[in-house]
């Protein structure tokens, strides 16, 4: 029988209840790893827990409902999974939100609770893991997006705190390096979740968005959620070994193009 690449390990994902995140949390069951699985919705995380349950069995899983930009819910979190499984060797701070509003529009409570989430939440993750990572030499992997690279048209917010994720990353991984701990994330694209069905489901023709949005990838799609599980999984694993602070685009080759606007392609 082969070696699974997580056999013995334990992981957390935040956000697992959907997505990235449950596609990332079955493959690492799927590879050995015992995987506490966070969310905000209890109903989208029972639900990851289960279907890892009925293929890995139930003592491969556990969800723990979690609002990642509570220090407190973070905490308990971090404990649990070291509670539970004994230690603590991945986590993979995926949880995050976003809305779409111009600068000048944008209310403060709302700019306040992204930031909260998505930057906030990664990083009350990273410090409370810390400790039960330098154990293991355990591995930090954080989502950003391809708008932490770059900026879009209505999303001060977004792509503030995902800007900010990766900076927390590169410091981190310095921060961390001695300990023997690795720190990267990954900078998705646009990809097939119902996060992203639901911004489609927003326009006029969420049909014809759809489409639009596939035809400025030069792939002529977008992405995956289990695409993007198998670069999580690559990063969690000693097969990236010598790679830490490194944010990594998986876009279909979005932020390749040069001297055209990607807005002139979407017409909706």
């Amino acid at each position: 029988m082969n070696s699974k690449e997580l056999d013995g390990k334990v992981a957390i994902v935040t956000g697992a209840g959907s997505g990235i995140g449950r596609a990332t949390a079955l493959l690492f069951a799927a590879e050995g790893a015992n995987v506490l699985i966070a969310d905000i919705s209890e109903e989208g995380g029972k639900k990851t827990e289960k279907m890892i349950s009925q293929k890995f069995g139930t003592e491969r899983s556990s969800f723990t409902k979690t609002d990642v930009s509570r220090e407190d819910e973070v905490k308990n979190l971090i404990d649990s999974a070291a509670e539970r499984f004994g230690k603590l060797d991945v986590l993979f701070s995926n949880a995050g939100i976003y809305e779409w509003t111009a600068v000048e529009d944008t209310p403060t409570e709302i700019w306040d609770r992204i930031i909260a989430v998505n930057l906030r939440g990664a990083f009350l993750g990273t410090k409370y893991a810390v400790p039960h990572l330098k154990k293991t030499r355990g591995v930090i992997v954080n989502t950003s997006s391809s708008l932490g690279v770059a900026g879009a048209l209505e999303s001060a917010a977004y792509s503030a705190s995902k800007h900010g994720v990766i900076g927390l990353t590169k410091a981190s991984a310095l921060d961390l390096a001695p300990y023997h701990i690795r720190v990267n994330c990954i900078c998705p694209g646009s990809i097939d979740t119902s996060m992203q069905a639901r911004e489609f489901g927003r326009t006029k023709d969420p049909e014809k968005t759809r489409k639009a949005y596939d035809k400025i990838y030069p792939m002529g799609r977008i992405g995956k959620p289990e695409e993007v599980a198998e670069l999580v999984l690559f990063l969690a694993t000693d097969r990236s070994s010598f790679i830490t602070g490194t944010p990594f685009l998986i876009d279909g080759g979005l932020f390749a193009q040069w001297g055209e606007s990607l807005a002139s392609k979407i017409d909706v």
